[in-house]
């Protein structure tokens, strides 16, 4: 069918998918008034109506905890499954191997990830297992009123929970450490920089981590916190600006750019994620630089921002296997069913 694209007075009401920003909303937010989980819910619904994203194509998935609530908050006409704490990552994993042709989005916390589902976030990392997972990073268990997650820093001091006196799980150097292909973080103050990362997230084949740090007005936002607005925006430190290019903009360089200018990193689909250095050169293809990096920031006590590391050669999970074009969810019995003779063969050997 022949798409007739929208006039020009209408083009910032419908995008090329046909479709109004309206579109990729969902229910109205139940979190507190100022939650950056918000402004990333926000944030995802831009991203997917500036790249033409149909809503049908893309599942959603998450555990439990404020951060977990997100799904429901963008993307009412996409798929979604809420499982257990912790438990996401295997249930994605299922799902996108029934169906390669999807998309996911797994929204979870520092609490669903670091702590309960530290060990299927690993495992999630290593298979490469095609889709997005964003981590909504406050440091704090908000949904039962404020405990120490495994990211808080050292020393924070919360009402009720005294001093935490252990050091705190980076998120970004577990990705890196289980090899993950895609690993950046940024600041939900930070709404360009976060809308970018997404864009660029949902561009990769393969596992697209983003640590998020996302305060909570609520239980976590003094000043001296590191998952607080104030202590957010007086420290982040941002690698370079980043900027996504879809592919029907392609861009060519006729030279090559100095070092510290520019540098493209092309994905899977064609499309370029552009990154202009703020102050030095990185390169994001660099595994061992982006631990430095990260090391470097945490002696310093900086919020690092930016794309940490891309690797656009290795297959994701589902590339690894010999599947069928249908996907495997809608294989009829009589595709799955070995025929009459086979089975005769079969019990033949057996006997």
């Amino acid at each position: 069918m022949t798409q007739t694209l929208p006039m020009a007075g209408a083009s910032a009401q419908i995008n090329l998918a046909g479709l109004s920003k309206n579109d990729y909303r969902g229910a109205p937010s139940t979190l507190c008034q100022g939650c950056g989980h918000n402004s990333i819910a926000s944030q995802l619904i831009t991203a997917f109506y500036e790249m033409n994203v149909v809503p049908e194509s893309i599942v959603k998935f998450s555990g439990i905890g404020c951060s977990s609530k997100s799904p429901t908050y963008f993307l009412n006409r996409s798929f979604g499954f809420n499982g257990l704490h912790g438990r996401m990552p295997s249930v994605a994993t299922g799902a996108l191997f029934a169906d390669y042709h999807l998309k996911g989005i797994g929204v979870s916390g520092d609490g669903d990830t670091a702590s309960i589902g530290m060990g299927q976030f690993k495992h999630v990392m290593r298979r490469n297992v095609n889709m997005v997972y964003i981590v909504e990073n406050n440091g704090v268990y908000g949904l039962t009123k404020g405990q120490f997650s495994a990211t808080a820093e050292k020393g924070l001091e919360l009402k009720k929970q005294g001093a935490n006196q252990y050091m705190p799980v980076d998120i970004c150097m577990e990705a890196l450490a289980s090899n993950a292909t895609f690993v950046a973080r940024s600041f939900a103050g930070n709404a360009k920089q976060v809308k970018e990362l997404l864009k660029a997230a949902l561009a990769h084949d393969g596992i697209a981590v983003l640590d998020i740090i996302s305060p909570c007005v609520t239980f976590n936002n003094q000043d001296n916190a590191y998952h607080s607005y104030a202590w957010g925006k007086d420290h982040e430190e941002p690698l370079h600006d980043i900027t996504y290019i879809a592919p029907r903009n392609e861009i060519v360089l006729e030279r090559e750019m100095e070092e510290g200018e520019i540098r493209e990193v092309n994905m899977h689909d064609g499309s370029v994620v552009i990154l202009k250095n703020l102050e030095k050169g990185y390169d994001p293809t660099n595994r061992f630089e982006a631990l430095r990096e990260l090391e470097e920031a945490q002696r310093n006590n900086w919020l690092i921002t930016g794309l940490l590391y891309v690797d656009t050669s290795k297959p994701s999970l589902t590339e690894t296997y010999n599947l069928t074009d249908t996907p495997l969810n809608r294989l009829t019995e009589a595709d799955l069913r070995p025929a009459p003779d086979m089975i005769d063969k079969v019990n033949a050997l057996m006997f």
